[in-house]
């Protein structure tokens, strides 16, 4: 079995060869096409290649190779890896339909939930140990049996591939959350001996660190769906064998509060694309990061203060994971419950304070207020209810924000 040495020596020679083999897919991307060319939702100014995830990949197979153990599992997790990795390329060169590429992506992660990787059972509060895995849901002609917990863990690490991917959309910000996610992964998974994990999230976060010497804004290269794809892929493969095949009660919520940023980011989207009747795989600019640049964050910025969030959250994660608050029988001891209740805050202040900056729940009051002085500016009559609804609206469609003509006291919409 690997040992803790193991994962920091995979986390090493991960992020080197990683640093090392990017340029060379820079040059890759540029020679069969794959370039990012700004648009209408692009943060980038230039035309950049794509492509990076190569050297990730690069660096997760020769490290998984040395420090993963040598079983199916483990294999089946490698080889899954590069069936997705390929998805993303074809993506990046070729812009897949998005069906084709959840396809993709689907047939990859069948790989190795078929050889076990797979959520059996786990405790939920208040209704103890569940076990999808014991729940039959299909035969197959050659006699074996998909589980409940099979098609839930597909699900699972599909949705966290999509999630990450979904983040992209800044220089920096997948690899970045995906390096924290990792290291914090990797730390909880080796102290519930789950060591294979363990190396696993190590050697994902030194692939994402590597990359990002070539990736941090300004960018000379992009990770593109071949990287974002792997890291998804990576971490949900990590959740899985790390905290979900454990009996721990927090073990079900460890993932979903490491990764709580890129959910929530892609929770606010996916709600607002329903709300409009907009497909869900359609792009737009209501991602967390578009909403930093369109107020006047720079990249770097919108890195600091999405990274510090995740940060925090990672923080929580640990803070679960370690502080002894209360023992086997349900007592609390009151000085950790004390720590346990600072991480806590610290973590809704967090959270609180960025849903603040980015407007996402006081949209229509701060909409209201700036509708009511510019009206006055210009002597004006202030508006009706439904003009600022109006407003909002075409806020949340399009990402441009109401002004007032000054001669007429119209309302008009500029970009921001």
């Amino acid at each position: 079995m690997p040992t803790d040495t193991d994962a920091g020596l995979a986390f090493l020679v991960a992020g080197l060869l990683s640093l090392l083999l990017v340029p060379l897919t820079r040059r890759l991307a540029v020679r069969v096409g794959a370039i990012d060319y700004p648009n209408e939702r692009s943060l980038h100014q230039v035309p950049t290649p794509k492509l990076g995830g190569l050297a990730i990949l690069g660096g997760a197979l020769v490290a998984g190779l040395i420090w993963l153990p040598n079983d199916t599992e483990s294999h089946a997790i490698l080889i899954g890896a590069v069936a997705v990795v390929w998805v993303g390329v074809l993506d990046d060169i070729f812009d897949l339909p998005a069906p084709v590429k959840l396809l993709g992506q689907t047939v990859a992660v069948v790989i190795p939930v078929s050889t076990g990787v797979t959520v059996d059972n786990f405790t939920f509060p208040f209704f103890g140990r569940l076990t999808p895995g014991t729940v039959d849901l299909l035969t197959l002609p050659g006699g074996g049996v998909v589980h409940l917990g099979d098609v839930g863990t597909v699900l699972g690490i599909v949705a966290v591939i999509n999630v990450i991917n979904l983040i992209d959309g800044v220089d920096g910000l997948a690899a970045g959350v995906a390096a924290i996610s990792g290291i914090t992964l990797a730390t909880i998974a080796l102290s519930l001996d789950r060591t294979a994990a363990g190396v696993l999230a190590a050697l994902t976060a030194g692939g994402a660190l590597g990359f990002l010497r070539e990736g941090f804004p300004p960018a000379k290269t992009f990770m593109g769906d071949t990287g974002s794809n792997l890291l998804g892929y990576l971490l949900g493969a990590v959740a899985v064998q790390g905290a979900l095949k454990t009996n721990a009660v927090i073990a079900l919520f460890i993932p979903l509060i490491i990764l709580a940023v890129p959910i929530l980011d892609t929770g606010f989207v996916v709600a607002k694309r329903l709300k409009y009747r907009r497909p869900i795989y359609k792009a737009d600019r209501w991602h967390f990061h578009h909403r930093m640049a369109d107020i006047g964050f720079s990249q770097r910025r919108t890195l600091l203060y999405l990274y510090g969030w995740t940060t925090v959250m990672a923080l929580l994660a640990l803070a679960l994971r370690f502080v002894p608050y209360s023992d086997d029988h349900g007592n609390f001891d009151p000085l950790w419950s004390g720590v346990m209740a600072f991480f806590g805050v610290l973590a809704l202040g967090a959270s609180v304070y960025l849903v603040e900056v980015l407007e996402i729940l006081k949209l229509r009051q701060t909409r209201l207020r700036q509708l009511v002085t510019l009206r006055r500016q210009v002597g004006a009559p202030e508006p009706e209810p439904q003009e600022v609804e109006r407003a909002v609206e075409e806020e949340l469609e399009t990402g441009s924000f109401p002004t007032v003509d000054p001669e007429t006291g119209e309302f008009e919409a500029i970009g921001k």
